[in-house]
């Protein structure tokens, strides 16, 4: 049986805490979905940038590609056609270029262009 005269049970503590439990989840939340993938993929793109080789096809932020030529401890040489070298920060360097990659760039052997949907 119910004791009649107790006080009815209060959680006061539980109603001071619960909006800043809500904050700390939603920035747990936020950390979770957006800082951690994006330090990851910085992390990953340094990584690429500093075991640069000669001789790699890049792709440069700018969106030019070409071909690593020579190598600095900050500076790369690009040869973006035949006997074209540009000087351009190790850091401008947005991707090495695959042979694979390639395939889908170039347009068809007969002269034609790609048909577009």
């Amino acid at each position: 049986m119910r004791n009649s005269g107790a006080p009815p049970v209060d959680f006061p503590l539980v109603q001071e805490i619960l909006p800043v439990l809500t904050l700390v989840g939603f920035a747990l939340l936020l950390w979770l979905l957006l800082v951690r993938p994006q330090t990851r993929r910085q992390r990953e793109l340094a990584h690429m940038q500093s075991t640069l080789e000669v001789g790699d096809e890049v792709m440069l932020t700018s969106g030019v590609y070409g071909t690593v030529r020579t190598l600095d401890e900050t500076v790369a040489q690009v040869e973006i056609a035949q006997g074209v070298t540009i000087r351009v920060a190790r850091g401008a360097v947005g991707q090495v270029v695959r042979a694979d990659d390639d395939a889908d760039t170039e347009p068809a052997a007969d002269g034609e262009a790609p048909e577009e949907n």
